[in-house]
């Protein structure tokens, strides 16, 4: 009879880490008084983001996605009337399974009312200290980060510019001439690698990653996304916005998303309009961020595999 797979992953050592770990968070975020919130798993609507797919699931004779991330019902808890909240919960993402990645992950969510994304930029680094041992604690630019590796301005670089910097560290032979595609390779291949060892929190991402973050001019005139990703080691922990409060503007942004998709050949999902009408009703202003917890878990306890800190992950499910 062949061996079936049915053992956990993780040794009581890792379970017992996870455990605490989930304990600490909650109680720093109960501390200042965050409410913590229970959302649906499901949804009928999915994440429109081309680089991000989700996991369809067929509920009562109808089509619902597990959701990517509980950003869009905690900004309908938001507008409410919640108050400061935040999620620790699974998530779930249609992609990569092995060392680094699982399809079914722990997320910590949460939101901050009144707050601009420097300012929650200052809790996620005291989050991360209380957590782990720091080196040192940085917070620069994208356009500074890439000026410091690259020596180009990456707002303003071309396409060109960019397949030419990338090809002087790899082969990358892509038809694809999409700016940001370039630019994300550069970051993941070239940067994040030689980031060092302690936290650096990277702010003023371009305009054309704003995902759900708002839009402002900079101290150059540049049109910037208003979010930050906090990095340990070169491993990204978190992504974070001053939100997007106008709700025009995100129906647009959807609707874009969604083309972006049509062109690339991705699956066409059904938009979020409860979360367009929440905007409508009144998002108060607010920033939020996402930490992938399991990554952090992996930091705390210096293991490299995120499968053996998952009592069963994707290849023992």
């Amino acid at each position: 009879m062949t061996q079936l797979p049915w053992q956990a992953s993780a040794d009581l050592s890792a379970l017992s880490a996870r455990a605490a770990l989930l304990q600490q968070l909650r109680h720093f975020l109960q501390q200042r008084n965050l409410l913590e919130v229970d959302v649906p798993a499901l949804g009928r609507a999915a994440v429109t983001d081309p680089h991000i797919d989700s996991i369809a699931a067929q509920v009562c004779d109808e089509t619902f996605y597990l959701q990517t991330s509980p950003e869009f019902y905690m900004k309908r808890l938001l507008a409410s009337g919640s108050g400061d909240i935040y999620s620790l919960a699974k998530a779930f993402r249609n992609g990569e399974a092995g060392r680094k990645h699982n399809p079914e992950f722990t997320m910590l969510e949460w939101y901050r009312l009144g707050w601009t994304d420097h300012q929650l930029m200052d809790e996620v680094s005291e989050l991360l200290q209380h957590c782990l041992s720091l080196s040192s604690i940085e917070r620069i630019s994208y356009r500074s980060l890439f000026q410091r590796h690259l020596g180009v301005d990456p707002h303003r670089a071309s396409v060109e510019q960019l397949k030419s910097l990338a090809n002087q560290h790899g082969e990358f032979d892509w038809p694809d001439s999409d700016r940001d595609t370039w630019l994300d390779l550069l970051m993941t291949h070239v940067i994040e690698p030689n980031m060092g060892e302690g936290l650096m929190l990277v702010h003023d991402f371009p305009a054309s990653q704003a995902a759900l973050a708002r839009l402002h001019k900079d101290s150059e005139g540049e049109l910037i996304a208003r979010r930050f990703e906090a990095y340990v080691g070169g491993v990204e922990l978190a992504n974070g916005y001053w939100e997007l409060c106008d709700s025009e503007e995100q129906a647009a942004r959807l609707e874009r998303d969604l083309s972006k998709r049509a062109q690339l050949n991705l699956p066409q999902y059904p938009s979020d309009q409860c979360l367009v009408a929440a905007l409508e009703a009144g998002l108060p202003e607010c920033a939020g961020v996402a930490l992938g917890v399991d990554r952090l878990l992996m930091l705390v306890s210096g293991i490299s595999d995120i499968r053996q800190l998952m009592a069963f992950p994707f290849d023992r499910a």
